[in-house]
Parts: structure tokens; C-alpha cells; sequence
């Protein structure tokens, strides 16, 4: 069996699992491309409620919950911790990336679906998304960040930290050959259409968290897509056309 066979009979497992002791059960941390696969399992898995969840609206990397309260009788607590990673005296600390971080949590010795997305603030913080069987660990063993020692903290769900969580929007207009999405994804990166289209072949887009490849579709307004190393994107619309017939286009982006 390939990792996708192994993957889908992991969460028709999972499902059953749920279906048959009442109880809720959760997938790992998923990549966008490994969710598609539950579209694929939807006529196997239709006795089964699901939702998807990564601990925050939009997340990237989600987990799978089976099971709802409305088919079990009570509220499901998805299995999520959020870490809280700053520097200990931040007046030494180093700018750090999504990159820093994410290779200092993976140095840890870890699978990579034990958690979830890592969100940046400021270059020198950051909240890192992890199942609640792996948070301890990663609390206990990520003491530095290049050369940056961090403290890590828990942050409950009615904390002040919380708000810290809520994106930041920056406005942004280009100008583009086409409203197709290709055209939108070269603007929003600056490459080259040939460029976007490549990115979209090495599956480095997504499209409100699923992975796309249908790079000549319209976007909605509201739409929100991801391009790998290039960051995150709210599609706002179109307006007027220039004089050589290009479109311009409002985006928002994730900071």
C-alpha cells in the first residue's frame, strides 16, 4: 500500500471506530492534498459525521473529527493545544522566520503530523498548533531557536492571548492580464503566469484550505488561497479594466 492507501484506511478506521463505540475519534495533523482524500472516501465514510479543524478559522493543516453531537449526545473537545513560543529577553532575541521555527520543532525528533500550523508574529514570536499528547514534549525540549533561548506557554482558550490569533489584513491591488486564478497567483506573487502555473503543477496552492489545481477558474469574493512560500490571500474582487484591457484586482494579505 502506498502512504495515500495507508492514509485512507487510517480514516476509515477511524470512522468506524467512532460509528461503532460512540465516541469521538481525530485524525493527525493533515496537509491540504491529504484532506482531499476524504472527498474520495465520502460514500464509505457517510455513516459518519465529520468535521475539520487545524485550532483556528482557515487553518492550513487541519485534523479530522469523527463524530457530532447531534449523532453522539454531547461536545466533542478537539484534542488541540496551542503553544505560545517568545524569546526569553527580547531585546537579544534574532528575527526569526516561519522557517526558524519550524525546523527547531522538527529537530525535535517529531513527526510532522503532530501538529499543525505554525503562526509567526512580529519575527520574534510565535503559536505553534499541536495535538495535546505532544505538547508537553515540545514545551519541555525547545529551549532555543538559532541562537534565540524561548520560553513556551500554554494559551487557553479564554485568554488575552487569543486576540493575538485574530490575521491581520494588509490591502493590496494588482493589476493582472485576466481574472482567471493563474493570472490572480502570478500577480499576488510577481511571476511570471508560466511561474504560477508551475506552482500550481507542484501542488503549492490552495484554495480556502483545499488543495487546488484548476488554475483557469474565477475566483469569488472572499475566496481565501495559499501559495506556499508565498503566503496567504483574501480575494476581494475585480474592478474597472485599463486601457490595454487589464483587470485590476483587490487582494488582502495575511500578515
Amino acid at each position: 500500500m502506498n502512504d495515500e492507501d495507508l492514509l485512507k484506511s487510517r480514516l476509515k478506521d477511524l470512522a468506524n471506530k467512532s460509528y461503532k463505540q460512540n465516541i469521538y475519534t481525530y485524525s493527525g495533523f493533515l496537509t491540504p492534498a491529504e484532506l482531499i482524500l476524504l472527498d474520495e472516501l465520502k460514500a464509505e465514510i457517510s455513516h459518519v459525521d465529520y468535521q475539520v479543524f487545524g485550532g483556528y478559522e482557515m487553518a492550513e493543516r487541519c485534523m479530522v473529527g469523527f463524530g457530532s453531537e447531534q449523532s453522539l449526545g454531547y461536545e466533542g473537545i478537539w484534542p488541540i493545544r496551542i503553544i505560545k513560543v517568545e524569546p526569553l529577553i527580547e531585546k537579544f532575541a534574532d528575527d526569526l522566520s516561519h522557517r526558524d521555527f519550524l525546523g527547531a520543532v522538527m529537530n525535535l525528533g517529531i513527526e510532522r503530523n503532530v501538529f499543525g500550523d505554525i503562526l509567526v508574529k512580529d519575527g520574534k514570536r510565535a503559536y505553534i498548533f499541536a495535538t495535546d499528547s505532544i505538547a508537553e514534549f515540545i514545551m519541555d525540549n525547545l529551549t532555543k531557536i538559532k541562537h534565540t533561548n524561548v520560553r513556551t506557554s500554554i494559551v487557553e482558550p479564554d485568554s488575552d492571548n487569543m486576540d493575538d490569533l485574530k490575521p491581520v489584513l494588509v490591502d493590496m491591488n494588482v493589476i493582472v492580464a485576466s481574472p482567471r486564478f493563474d493570472a490572480i497567483v502570478g500577480g499576488a506573487t510577481k511571476v511570471s503566469r508560466s511561474e504560477a502555473l508551475n506552482l500550481f503543477k507542484a501542488k503549492k496552492v490552495t484554495l480556502n484550505g483545499r488543495l487546488c489545481e484548476r488554475n483557469s477558474m474565477t475566483l469569488k469574493a472572499g475566496d481565501i488561497f495559499s501559495i506556499r512560500g508565498y503566503g496567504k490571500f483574501k480575494y476581494c474582487g475585480e474592478g474597472n479594466e485599463t486601457r490595454k484591457g487589464r483587470v485590476y484586482v483587490s487582494l488582502q494579505r495575511y500578515v
